[in-house]
């Protein structure tokens, strides 16, 4: 019989971030960025079963019958937490498990520069983290906002779907929140947490416009509120945010989500060549009057050409953070040139590398 907890013990030695489970197929696992067939039989229909009244606990049994997705954490104590994905896949059921430390990692340990520590210090407005599935927003943000845990005395309120890291009150007092457990939605999560004394307001993901529109009150109204969204860059984030509204009020949100903004960090992971992990490639933009000002103005192309020139306000574009890995040989060519959404200005600045040129591009982003 499939023991899913003696199966998730032996796996979580293998440093797996994500664990796929499918009737007919052998296990799999993603370790530093690649996909891992293990050599363990398929797992069978009595397998699933058998996982399934392990994992599931309250209603969840109820809600899987009624929904084709859903999302909820499972635990096994002293080995570690997870994100777990139940879904179907050709009308069998499948399980994608997101490992979730017990500890918080920090900056340095997640290979994060220390300059993003400025988002911490802010009283109000939205820092954004940003970026494609599976590259460590949510580990990023929890970092962050266990700084703030051991520096500030604040009331944190986090709305996740589900809650994934478990925070230890240190200095702060925080309060966390399940979508479908604890709260109906993200959007009334915000609503209702301005009613509990908050200083900082944690937003799983911003997926449509009330969630937004909430999360703009909620910094208007001088609270700190940190969220996700799927998006690459600074330019794109914005242009997403906005194109959750109508022409009629997009003028009227662009000024206000202008004022609010803090900084965006969009993220990437890409694989080590000594194959010990995965690196992280950012793009940082902190906001300032000149961005400000672009964003209000619709010039986002000036925002990009700002965050190439913004090496002295703790900014960076996503090449010059993708070259200085390729520089310092902790990622391939290949993969650089992989994960970047420019690779001819990429490639520029590897060949001023490669012919020692005087006019490198990247001279300015060092």
């Amino acid at each position: 019989m499939f023991n899913i907890e003696e199966f998730l013990s032996k796996v979580n030695k293998t440093k797996a971030s994500d664990i796929h489970l499918k009737i007919g197929k052998v296990p799999s696992l993603r370790i530093a960025g690649s996909i891992i067939k293990i050599d363990e039989p398929p797992v069978t229909t009595e397998d699933f079963d058998n996982i399934l009244n392990t994992m599931l606990y309250g209603d969840l049994a109820e809600k899987i019958k009624a929904k084709n997705d859903i999302d909820f954490t499972y635990e096994i104590p002293g080995i570690s937490r997870y994100r777990v994905n139940y879904c179907k896949e050709l009308g069998y059921p499948k399980l994608t498990l997101r490992t979730i430390p017990y500890s918080i990692p920090t900056l340095e340990e997640l290979s994060l520069p220390n300059s993003l520590e400025i988002f911490t210090k802010f009283n109000n407005g939205i820092v954004l983290i940003t970026g494609a599935t599976s590259s460590g927003k949510s580990t990023t943000i929890a970092s962050l906002i266990e700084i703030i845990n051991k520096e500030r005395q604040k009331h944190i309120v986090t709305i996740e779907d589900p809650i994934e890291f478990l925070y230890t009150d240190k200095k702060c007092l925080i309060s966390q929140r399940g979508v479908g457990v604890d709260v109906d939605s993200f959007s009334d999560g915000i609503k209702y947490a301005l009613r509990q004394d908050p200083d900082i307001i944690v937003v799983g993901e911003i997926r449509d416009r009330d969630t937004m529109e909430s999360a703009l009150n909620a910094a208007e109204t001088g609270h700190l509120v940190f969220s996700t969204i799927h998006t690459n860059s600074a330019s794109q984030t914005i242009n997403r945010i906005l194109g959750l509204f109508d022409d009629s009020t997009r003028g009227f949100i662009r000024d206000r989500f202008a004022k609010v903004l803090r900084g965006t960090i969009a993220q990437k992971l890409i694989s080590r060549t000594d194959k010990t992990g995965l690196a992280p490639a950012l793009e940082i933009m902190c906001s300032t009057p000149a961005i400000v000002d672009y964003i209000q103005k619709n010039q986002l192309e000036e925002v990009d050409t700002s965050i190439r020139r913004g090496t002295s306000q703790n900014m960076s574009s996503m090449n010059s953070s993708i070259f200085k890995l390729f520089k310092n040989g902790i990622i391939s060519k290949e993969d650089a040139l992989e994960a970047s959404d420019d690779t001819t200005e990429l490639s520029q600045m590897m060949r001023g590398i490669y012919h020692g040129s005087a006019s490198n591009p990247a001279d300015d982003l060092l």
